[in-house]
Formats: C-alpha cells, structure tokens, sequence
C-alpha cells in the first residue's frame, strides 16, 4: 500500500460546484479589495463628510469678516386721520395710514481679531479633518487585511482538511483490505474509522470558519459573499528594508498622519487662547441705513427719505469672570493638546517597535516552520513505505500523519502572519495607505 501526500492543496478536494464557483465568481486581490473599502465602507464615507462639514464651517468663520445686507419694510394703517391747525394752517399728525422700507448695511468686528482668529481655525480645522480622514483610511485598511488573511487561513485549513480526509479514507479502505487478509488487526481498523471520523469533524468546523470569515470580509469591504481571492500581491511579499529602528520611529513620526493633525491642533489651541484674550478688546460696530417713508395724506413738514449711519463702540465692563474663565479654559485646553502629542510620540514608537520585531519573530518562525513541514512530509513518505512492507505499524501512520497536518496547518499560519506583519509594519510607519492609492498624507492640505 502506498499513501501520498498533497503537498500543493491549494485546489486539492474541490467539487465540481467549488471549480465553477472560481471560474465565474469575481476574483479580488488585496489591492483591489482596499480600493473597493476605500469607496464603499461606510466608516469612510462618515470621514468624509467630517471633511465637508469642516469646509462650511470656514464658511461661516468666513460670513463673519464680511458686511451683511439686509432689507426691511413696515405698513401702518390708522383708525382715522388727525389734523392740527396753527397760524400757518392745518397739518396732518395722524395719517390713513404709512409704509417704511430701506436697506441695511451692518458689519461688527472685534478689535482683538476675534473673527480673523476664527477664521485661520476654521482653515487649520479642514486640515486636520484631511489627516484625521487619511488616518482613518489607513486603520481601516489594516483591518481589511486582517480579514483577509483570516480568509486566506481558513481557506487553507479547509484545504488542508479536505486532504487529510482523502489520505485517512485510503488509510481506512486498505486497513479493511489487510484486516481481510489477515494481516493486520481489528484494532487498527477502528483507529482508522476513528481518526477519520475526527478528520471529517475538523473538516466541517473548518468549513464552518470559513464561511463566517468570507462574511465579515465581504462587510468590511462592501462586496458579495460570493467572491474568490487572488493572492498575488507583490506590494506585499517584496522585502520591507528593516533598518534600525530608531530610524523607523524618526520616519513614522513624519509619516504618520496622527501626528500631523495634533501638530496642527496644538497651532488651533493656540489660536484658540488669542480668541479667547480678544474677548477683552471692546467690539466696532457700523451700520448703514437707507429708508424711505411714505404717507397719506403727508404733512407740509413729511421727510420721506433718509440716509445715515452708525458707529457704535462696545466694552464690556463686568460680565461676571466670563472672559478670564475662557482664556483659562482656552490656555488649558493647549496644554492639554501638548501633552496628548507627546503621548502620541510614545505611543507610535511603542507600535512602531512592536511591529518591527514582530516582523523579524514572524521571520524567523516562517523559515523554521518551512523546514518542520519539509521534515514530516518526508517522514509520512517513508513511514507510509514501511508500514506498506510492513515494517511499522498503524500508530506510526497515524503519528506521521498528525505530524504533517500540524506542521501544514502551522506554516499556512506563519505564512500568512508573515505578510500581514509586513502591512502591519507599513501601517506603523504611515506608508500603508500610500503604497495602496500612490498618494501621499498630505494631499489637498492648504499649506
């Protein structure tokens, strides 16, 4: 008897109802699966409107440095006309009745910049929405790829699955075939239908995983379950240049967009503390009026147009602590900015770390898993040889036979985990999204 095994399982056990699926089910590569989330993902599109909403608050900030024209108008009717009578006759005080219209020009601003302060806020808040977008965009497709090597692996387990059934069925159909003969005993039958029953097991609970993987990657990209994925992704296998790390940090925290937004929110707080000190500036005010009255019947004295303006200084003397509350909250809140930035510095450090050793430790297991699965392949061919002469007995098959699986499900893994360490590391030095869309972090920032 001879028992092989499957190294390449890729398609190994497929129905004839799997075969057609690849045939027409649509085919994604991971590159193609980012640039659908990047359209479709709801989280994304949330962003962006961030980004929308930003823009018309520099509009308002906007309104605010601009004169207003407004117009107005008034009808009076009177319960009856009055007249008065003096030594040069009578005159109406009292008319039928009266309409007023005109046009108002206003514009208020504060001698302290308040709404110029305002305004470079609203400009600094659109900015920061674009990095806060950019980092969003980045985090969402790491986990896009985490689910998708969870696919990639459970696609794997079911392959692998599907052939350790195949070789214990062959296993199971020649232990038959010898305990008919004679040559082995019954107790090696029943510990090939028992392995076999625990191999169809694994098989369904794997099966089972992969279904519920496909799902929460076809959420998470906004696509159908009935897809087919294309592993060849060269932005990810190429080689990643390790470097050191303290040169990978100094790259993250120029790269990384979170630290271009709390660069910019410490430059708004700032801005923020002079808009609150404004407050203390007393506020002009001018205004422009034209009017036109009109009445019937009018007096001999009628002045039915006007044209005049105002100018008008405000300065409030007590408000009740309100303008020291606000610049103390307002200098709070910028200390509170700064010490949230040197956090974030720590903290992209830590992941930046992290991921580079988590790169070299996925490595190293990659390369001694690779020469495990060579060992126990070559040791199930020459265990299954023996035990066909009859030189080792059914416990040996069966220790090979695990030994393999082990060793193949273990390697898919490392894999896998492997390639995810690399975006992992890109994602930790802000390179992940521009090695995707080709656009850097700092497109479309006003500068």
């Amino acid at each position: 008897m001879v028992i092989t095994s499957e190294s390449n399982l890729v398609h190994g056990g497929q129905t004839d109802t799997e075969d057609l699926k690849e045939v027409y089910a649509p085919s994604y590569s991971l590159v193609e699966l980012f640039r659908i989330a990047l359209e479709r993902a709801e989280k994304i599109m949330i962003s962006e409107e961030n980004i929308f909403i930003a823009e018309r608050q520099k509009d308002k900030a906007l309104a605010s440095l601009l004169p207003s024209l407004s117009a107005f108008g008034d009808y009076t009717r009177y319960s009856e006309e009055k007249k008065a009578s003096s030594s040069f006759g009578s005159f109406s005080i009292q008319p039928e009745d009266s309409s007023i219209w005109g046009l108002r020009l206003d514009q208020s601003i504060s001698l302290g910049g308040r709404e110029i302060f305002s305004y470079r806020i609203s400009k600094k808040d659109i900015d920061r929405s674009i990095y806060d977008d950019y980092s969003l965009k980045s985090d969402y497709l790491l986990e896009v790829s985490a689910r998708y090597f969870d696919v990639l692996k459970a696609q794997k387990a079911v392959d692998i699955a599907k052939a350790n059934v195949e070789r214990l069925t062959k296993y199971r159909d020649e232990a038959e075939i010898k305990l008919r003969v004679g040559e082995v005993t019954k107790t090696v039958l029943l510990r090939a239908a028992a392995e076999l029953s625990g191999a169809r097991s694994d098989l369904v609970k794997a099966e089972n995983l992969l279904t519920f993987t496909r799902s929460v990657l076809a959420r998470n990209v906004g696509i159908s379950d009935d897809f087919v994925l294309n592993e060849e992704d060269n932005f990810i296998v190429e080689q990643v240049e390790p470097g050191s790390i303290d040169l990978l940090k100094k790259t993250a925290l120029s790269e990384r967009s979170e630290m271009q937004s709390y660069q910019l929110q410490k430059k708004i707080a700032e801005d923020q503390v002079k808009f609150a000190r404004g407050s203390y500036w007393p506020t002009l005010s001018v205004e422009g009026i034209y009017s036109r009255l009109d009445e019937e019947p009018s007096s001999p004295f009628f002045n039915d147009e006007r044209i005049y303006g105002v100018v008008s200084l405000n300065f409030p003397l007590f408000e009740g602590g309100l303008r020291r509350a606000e610049v103390r909250e307002a200098e709070a809140e910028k200390r509170q900015v700064e010490l949230e930035y040197k956090d974030m510095e720590k903290t992209i450090g830590v992941e930046v770390e992290e991921a580079y050793l988590n790169l070299q430790t996925q490595s190293g297991i990659l390369q001694s898993l690779r020469d495990q699965f060579d060992f126990a392949q070559e040791n199930f061919h020459m265990i299954s040889k023996q035990f066909e002469f009859g030189l080792a007995d059914s416990l040996d098959v069966m220790d090979a036979n695990n030994l393999l699986v082990t060793s193949e499900r273990d390697l898919a893994r490392a894999q896998y985990n492997y390639n995810f360490a690399i975006l992992q590391l890109k994602h930790a030095t802000g390179k992940l999204l521009e090695s995707v869309t080709g656009e850097e972090n700092s497109r479309g920032i006003n500068k």
